[in-house]
């Protein structure tokens, strides 16, 4: 399989068209970005350790039951996966309070939340990706119902519940982390986009040390050194 035209560049990733029309390619690309681009930067191998993070996650849900559009690896910086409709709302699932979370609404950094918390936002680069409610995705024709709204917190729930447990038995905690749905050919909901720490809050269980893109947000260093040691966790468990 191989790229024919560029279908669309982001921060993270160029998508490619390919021979097949039911078929695309991610390249992970090597660049950084915070604050909603304010913050802009470049390392080496990050894109490639993302797209093999990703890889071993989306197989491993697939594993689980879970419907992606994962279909294979080409290379260490490209994937192929299913074409499909991109629903425009992140859907942020938190476990322990940091970040905007604790900016916003003063909850003490750290505090382990009472239940997991599903937020929506509208994925929008122009306005900022604003919070949603179930009304506003209603309003934007974001879904087409309240029971496709349902059917995303489920999934969300879900493969937060088995990617949990996944790390736990690394020994890494997932704080918090950001996915996205699309829909098929077929008009089924999956998940797609990427499952890296580029979207994943990751906090080594025993020291804290963080294992994530706050690395770069906080200016911390050793990003790359931090991705490559959740890949080799997750490759040696």
């Amino acid at each position: 399989m191989t790229k024919t035209e560029l279908l669309y560049e982001g921060k993270a990733k160029k998508i490619w068209r390919t021979e097949d029309p039911s078929l695309l390619i991610s390249e992970f690309k090597d660049s950084l970005t915070a604050f909603n681009g304010e913050l802009k930067s470049s390392e080496e191998g990050k894109g490639a350790l993302n797209n093999e993070i990703s890889t071993e996650l989306f197989k491993y849900l697939n594993e689980k039951g879970i419907p992606t559009h994962f279909v294979d690896t080409i290379d260490e910086n490209h994937m192929l996966h299913k074409k499909a409709e991109v629903i425009k709302i992140e859907v942020i699932v938190r476990n322990i309070a940091t970040g905007s979370l604790s900016r916003n609404l003063g909850i003490a950094e750290k505090t382990v939340l009472p239940f997991t918390l599903v937020e929506f936002d509208y994925k929008n680069d122009e306005l900022g990706d604003p919070k949603l409610n179930d009304q506003h995705c209603l309003i934007l024709n974001l879904v087409n119902n309240t029971d496709e709204l349902d059917y995303i917190r489920y999934m969300a729930r879900r493969i937060n519940k088995i990617l949990s447990e996944f790390y736990a038995q690394l020994d890494i905690t997932l704080v918090d982390f950001k996915l996205e749905f699309g829909r098929d050919k077929d008009d089924n909901i999956i998940l797609i986009d990427e499952l890296s720490p580029d979207n994943f809050r990751l906090w080594d269980t025993k020291t804290q040390e963080k294992l994530d893109k706050d690395r770069f947000r906080q200016g911390l260093g050793g990003l790359t050194e931090a991705y490559r040691q959740v890949l080799e966790r997750i490759k040696n468990r």
